[in-house]
């Protein structure tokens, strides 16, 4: 697949004359044409809604788009969902799916009417003595063990996971709730991530859409939601094809009609948390080359670095690189890109194929709509880049600032070195 920035060099150099690299920058055009194609893709489930991972892209600029097309939002901390209740996201429209999760969080996740998606089995009384209650509605997360499998090729392996309740505590979590007044049910299960395979869905929907029915059959429960949560992968690399969201949709519908119909469940909705999915070919990490180095290699150092984007830092992950106004030249330079973090670790690509790169160029970055920004941090006294936002109509739109140094003094205020700061420098 080729790989296309939707940004030009000439769209950059009059960008910059205001907001100066770097920068991450997302695009309208294609975050619509994939909210649109998800929402068709399951339209044949009545009660289908898509969570949107909010942890991916924490940005209201951007989830305000998806909400135009029916989206809520999966939240999975207490800043998440203060954020959605600020954007007027509340009741059914959030998903609260978390881990670990503090008494206060339970708490507010309860005020704001949230469906509460439950890891553990010692939750449930938890989730009781903080709020006073168990709510009419509750879903439980699902850790089957071993590995995930798609056609003897390993996915991902959810035993060494730490989230979810086990197949046991499954069956006992149910009849424990529904001995509390528990009315509605749900399934919740991630069992792979970033899978660019058309037949991770249908797979993972089979296990619980099985899984629903003996919870049924033995339980009494009432399931009224399947929540596929997120995994289906974005191609990172020219040589990956993308998913093809509709033949997902399409291969869901049959195993629905296959296990869940004749079950007497057709009624039945299909929730999906997807984060990367949603957005990650839709933003670029847009920078500046400011040197180049000649030693044992040849590097390429950029004004971004880790803190722009984690994910080559911690992952080894591949992005693909575009050098602005050379797509058309050959890839015939091997560099590292590099940052400036003192970190070796602190390339965004190691000995890739570019054209000739020289001090001045634009790279963009593909793939950075999700886990990009959000995965920002401020090591080495960095600051977080503005996020931008490409309208349809071509306007560029600043949806994030830049970070600047008050941001990150600003909670030293307490300190008399805050009064000693030379703001100028």
């Amino acid at each position: 697949m080729e790989k296309k920035a939707f940004v030009t060099k000439e769209m950059v150099e009059e960008i910059v004359k205001t907001y100066p690299t770097p920068f991450h920058i997302y695009d309208e055009k294609g975050i619509r044409e994939n909210a649109r194609a998800l929402k068709e893709a399951f339209g044949w489930n009545k009660g289908y809604k898509e969570f949107f991972a909010v942890k991916a892209t924490p940005n209201p600029f951007l989830i305000q788009i998806l909400r135009e097309y029916g989206c809520g939002c999966d939240c999975s901390s207490l800043t998440e969902l203060m954020l959605s209740d600020a954007m007027g996201v509340r009741g059914e429209d959030i998903m609260f799916s978390s881990n670990d999760t503090p008494a206060h969080e339970f708490a507010y996740a309860a005020k704001l009417g949230a469906t509460i998606n439950l890891d553990d089995i010692t939750h449930i009384d938890f989730l009781e003595k903080t709020i006073g209650y168990i709510p009419k509605t509750i879903s439980c997360r699902y850790n089957p063990g071993g590995y995930f499998s798609i056609s003897n090729n390993i996915m991902d392996n959810p035993g060494d996971a730490k989230y979810g309740f086990t197949t046991e505590q499954m069956f006992e979590g149910f009849r424990i709730l529904k001995e509390k007044g528990v009315e509605n049910f749900g399934i919740h299960a991630f069992l792979a991530s970033n899978t660019v395979t058309n037949e991770y869905y249908p797979v993972l929907a089979k296990t619980l859409f099985e899984l629903a029915v003996k919870l049924k059959e033995e339980t009494g429960a009432h399931i009224t939601f399947i929540n596929l949560s997120g995994g289906i992968g974005i191609p990172y690399s020219p040589d990956q094809e993308p998913n093809d969201i509709r033949a997902i949709g399409e291969s869901v519908r049959k195993v629905y009609q296959e296990i869940l119909e004749p079950a007497g469940m057709g009624d039945v909705a299909i929730y999906t948390e997807l984060g990367r999915f949603m957005m990650g070919p839709y933003g670029h990490l847009v920078t500046k080359v400011i040197h180049e180095k000649h030693t044992h290699k040849e590097y390429v150092g950029v004004d971004a670095c880790a803190v722009n984007l984690m994910r080559p830092a911690m992952y080894g992950a591949y992005h693909h690189i575009t050098v602005l106004g050379k797509e058309n030249l050959a890839c015939d330079h091997k560099y590292d890109v590099t940052g400036s973090l003192c970190e070796n670790n602190d390339k965004f690509a190691v000995d890739r194929m570019l054209p000739e790169v020289q001090i001045g160029d634009y790279l963009a970055i593909h793939d950075t709509g999700a886990h990009g920004f959000a995965m920002g941090y401020n090591y080495n006294g960095k600051l977080k880049s503005a996020e931008l936002l490409l309208r349809e109509n071509g306007k560029v739109e600043l949806i994030r600032r830049a970070e600047t140094p008050r941001d990150y003094f600003a909670t030293f205020d307490c300190f008399d070195i805050y009064q000693k700061i030379d703001w100028n420098a």
